[in-house]
């Protein structure tokens, strides 16, 4: 995004309880949310997307590492913990991509490699001669460093072109996927990537979900499965005239939260979750979801939202989202407060939730 917008955050104490849920006899309860007011933190380096968290230890000291990016730039800080972290200094690419990086997700691997995920903007002057506005893509990188440099390893995720809608009334985009987060599951086989899709086709569009397997890190170019009318639907390679190197077609996923309103219409509304944000949660052994939801093509925030599930690889287990926060800003995150493994990917009963980079409460979650 390029502009950061400021709104009220409800003051006070706001507790969501969601209840049970009945079928036959009494289902499952859908945990219970309760967010405080607290001393506020705010994350070094200005923050206008997710914002990944990394433990690891550096001449045998556990140490944090949180990224910001802005204006296609990430900055890194580190410290002992999320109340004392350094200045934020920019990171460098030894092939730095074109039109900007936003780093959204940082997974470690066990070896100390670091494997990041952004998200990219591509002007849409070739696709809709508009160079105002933007196409979103996904890509990857890899580092070795704590996250100080990365190398490039290319683009992971893209909407296919006939998707992109030269017409829109958007603000920002005019088609494109990205404002993302990505989770490696518990037995280290798959990175699910939970992602907005802002296709042209209205069926297409809200937060949908993609996932790669984690032995495909390295070499990560065309090997996406999106969830797809029930199914994992792979890539599919395009070869060109000559059988040169491979481009590779991604379908459109099927949203697990489609839009309510286009994101693409004439009118001034829009009813729309996006950015969503993804950590497993150890005292509620689920996984836990912060959605935005916009209501104009503006990307004024209606309010922020809270959806669970107890399992990465069927999406249709995902709750109804339920709002937590009215109005808000961009980009709510979790991060976990214990010490030397609370990160936006895991936590606890307790967390700090981080709106734009700022936390102003903690959040609460009960089963």
């Amino acid at each position: 995004m390029r502009v950061i917008r400021h709104l009220p955050v409800t003051a006070g104490v706001l507790i969501l309880g969601l209840g049970a849920l009945h079928a036959q006899g009494q289902a499952p309860r859908v945990p219970t949310v309760t967010v405080l007011r607290a001393p506020a933190v705010e994350l070094p380096g200005e923050a206008d997307s997710n914002s990944p968290v990394v433990w690891e230890r550096v001449d045998g000291v556990p140490t944090l590492h949180v990224f910001t990016s802005v204006a296609g730039q990430p900055w890194r800080a580190s410290g002992p913990r999320l109340q004392t972290l350094s200045d934020a200094v920019p990171v460098e690419f030894s092939l730095r991509p074109d039109h900007g990086v936003w780093m959204e997700a940082i997974i470690p691997d066990v070896d100390g490699t670091w494997y990041g995920y952004y998200h990219n903007e591509i002007p849409a002057e070739a696709a809709c001669g508009d160079p105002g506005r933007v196409v979103p893509r996904i890509g990857a990188a890899r580092s070795v460093d704590f996250g100080a440099t990365w190398e490039d390893l290319g683009v992971i995720l893209e909407a296919p072109a006939w998707t992109n809608t030269c017409d829109s009334q958007n603000q920002y985009f005019l088609g494109g996927v990205g404002d993302f987060s990505a989770v490696l599951d518990a037995n280290a086989r798959d990175v699910h990537f939970f992602y907005s899709q802002y296709v042209g086709r209205e069926w297409g569009q809200g937060v949908a979900v993609a996932r790669m397997a984690w032995a495909d890190r390295d070499e990560p170019a065309g090997k996406m499965s999106l969830w797809t009318r029930g199914v994992w639907m792979p890539a599919r390679a395009v070869r060109g005239e000559h059988n040169d190197d491979a481009t590779w077609l991604y379908p459109v996923a099927s949203p697990v939260y489609p839009v309510a309103q286009s994101w693409h219409l004439d009118g001034p509304s829009v009813d729309a979750f996006w950015g969503p944000s993804v950590h497993w949660n150890t005292h509620l052994q689920q996984y836990v979801m912060l959605l935005n939801r916009a209501k104009d093509m503006q990307w004024t925030q209606e309010g922020i939202y809270v959806a669970f599930s107890p399992t990465l690889d069927d999406p249709t287990q995902w709750t109804t989202p339920r709002k937590i926060l009215d109005g808000g800003g961009w980009y709510p995150q979790v991060i976990g407060i214990e010490p030397g493994i609370g990160t936006d990917r895991l936590a606890g009963a307790v967390a700090r939730l981080f709106i734009h980079g700022r936390s102003e409460h903690v959040i609460q979650f009960t089963r």
